[in-house]
């Protein structure tokens, strides 16, 4: 979302939530599905990522030129959502606790919300996740084929929505896992052709997006 917004040359005002601050209940409590993000659009209140995602294409332009392009945007958007699934399953269920453990605590445990310091990443899982990546990549690979022969966007000759979604999934993945996009050189050119539009460069180069976590429960 923050991408989509930096690259349309659109402002915000962000309100960072504290971990303290959720747990008091209030906030939680006013949420329509209890969780964040929340995001307000004039009178326009909307939860669920997606959502936001697809009302922000709608609203500038990058929900595809027609019906099929509208279809296909919708598709990969929700390709991209299930390799984020598979993303979010190793970061909550890879990272275990090495230290500080109670004497009942399971040898597999997850260590749900603790820094990387007490949350080494167990190898094996991480291995056997990039080793299947290929498979969850190829998908997006066949579609830039398709497209213009790779020289373009996933849909149509517009960024779309899903563009940004995409581009958001890949980046995060090189920052578990730097060359993990070495042996799929389209995606790569993907990669680097969209973060070197002139807004999104600055956007990605400023503390905003540095500073952030890439998963804010781990703190990666």
């Amino acid at each position: 979302m923050r991408m989509l917004l930096a690259d349309q040359g659109q402002s915000w005002k962000e309100e960072v939530v504290t971990k303290e601050s959720w747990l008091r209940g209030p906030l939680k409590a006013s949420c329509l599905y209890g969780q964040l993000p929340k995001f307000q659009d004039g009178d326009l209140t909307l939860y669920q990522s997606n959502a936001i995602l697809r009302h922000l294409g709608r609203t500038f332009g990058l929900y595809g030129k027609d019906q099929r392009e509208v279809a296909l945007v919708d598709m990969v958007n929700d390709g991209v959502e299930d390799v984020r699934r598979h993303c979010s399953w190793l970061i909550y269920r890879s990272y275990v606790s090495t230290q500080g453990r109670g004497p009942g605590a399971h040898p597999g445990q997850a260590c749900w919300g603790l820094p990387l310091d007490l949350c080494p990443l167990q190898e094996e899982g991480k291995a056997k996740y990039f080793q299947e990546l290929p498979g969850h990549l190829k998908p997006f690979e066949t579609l830039l084929i398709q497209n213009q022969e790779g020289q373009a966007f996933l849909v149509g000759d517009q960024i779309s929505f899903a563009d940004y979604n995409l581009l958001d999934l890949l980046l995060n993945h090189q920052v578990l896992a730097p060359g993990c996009l070495d042996s799929h050189p389209l995606l790569l050119a993907y990669v680097a052709r969209l973060r070197a539009r002139p807004k999104l460069k600055a956007y990605l180069a400023s503390p905003e997006h540095m500073n952030r976590p890439v998963h804010g429960a781990q703190k990666i």
